[in-house]
């Protein structure tokens, strides 16, 4: 039987002869281990040497991948910081603003006079509605920054509006306290009236520029109106008495006094208590003589008596 051996390529063949069946048995079986072990050398050597520089490669890959993922996960954190940084910012703000529109509402329906509860500044609006199915999706970036735009706006152009309301009531608001309004006293009736009468000492008719309130001597004088006291002494024919000069050309006065509790340049409210109830100087009993100046002439009290504040 001859074997051949073929070796590298380009090399000559090589051939054996074998003379007896158990050699050449026994060569078969060992050119078969031979071919076994080199094909098993190059699979090991394959998996050696091959294996780990693929699995080095996909791992330098997948390490690259993630660090990209990582670099723009971050970046995305960084722009959601700071869009959360502006919204809180601008959220500060219209807190602040919406702070100051409550408080000026507030003062606002103090000074209109409006019913309790009627504007209640503490509480949210009172909406309503069924509830329907929404037909737009989840909000976007774009809509929700043009939605706080414009609401900052209108709560600006609002705010201003408040204010200057707030400017023309409240000078209203001045304007009418300075303003004589209501009787003088607290206690006492009208003795006599403004105009024409028969002098109680001489019993001739004279002009009467005032209106005169009786009660016990001691009663309280109140102040019809806000303003600064001009005048707190002894006049003649008066007796005691006390001016107060109320702006916009009006003054009153008050006269016959037991006792004056002001002194000139004193600022008094309506309703603050500027002297007692007398008899001082030309008077038959103990009463209050209250006169209305405007524009430096006597005027009719009555309207002013009439009035309610």
């Amino acid at each position: 039987m001859n074997i051949i051996i073929v070796g590298r390529p380009g090399s000559a063949p090589r051939s054996f002869r074998l003379e007896t069946k158990r050699p050449l048995l026994l060569l078969g079986l060992g050119a078969a281990v031979s071919v076994g072990l080199l094909v098993g050398l190059g699979v090991v050597l394959g998996a050696t040497l091959g294996g780990p520089a693929l699995a080095r490669a996909e791992l330098a890959a997948a390490r690259t991948h993630l660090a990209e993922q990582a670099r723009e996960l971050a970046d995305a954190q960084q722009r959601v910081r700071r869009d959360m940084d502006a919204l809180a910012l601008r959220l500060g703000r219209l807190q602040a603003e919406s702070t100051r529109l409550n408080a000026l509402g507030q003062r606002l329906a103090r000074i209109g006079k409006l019913e309790d509860g009627e504007f209640d500044f503490t509480q949210p609006p009172a909406v309503g509605g069924p509830e329907r199915p929404t037909l737009v999706g989840a909000p976007r970036r774009e809509d929700v920054g043009k939605a706080l735009d414009d609401l900052e706006s209108a709560l600006s152009r609002q705010g201003e509006q408040l204010r200057l309301l707030e400017t023309v009531l409240f000078e209203r608001e001045v304007e009418r306290t300075l303003q004589p309004a209501g009787i003088p006293v607290r206690i006492g009736y009208m003795s006599s009236g403004f105009g024409r009468r028969t002098d109680p000492f001489t019993g001739r008719p004279e002009f009467h520029g005032g209106v005169d309130f009786a009660g016990p001597r001691g009663s309280e004088i109140l102040a019809v109106a806000g303003g600064v006291v001009s005048f707190s002494g002894t006049k003649p024919g008066y007796g005691r008495v006390v001016e107060i000069d109320h702006g916009n050309g009006y003054m009153t006065r008050y006269a016959h006094n037991d006792r004056n509790k002001v002194d000139v340049g004193d600022p008094v409210r309506p309703g603050d208590v500027i002297a007692t109830m007398g008899n001082s100087g030309r008077a038959s009993g103990v009463h209050v003589h209250f006169e209305v100046w405007q524009n430096g002439r006597l005027v009719n009290p009555s309207e002013y008596l009439a009035a309610i504040r």
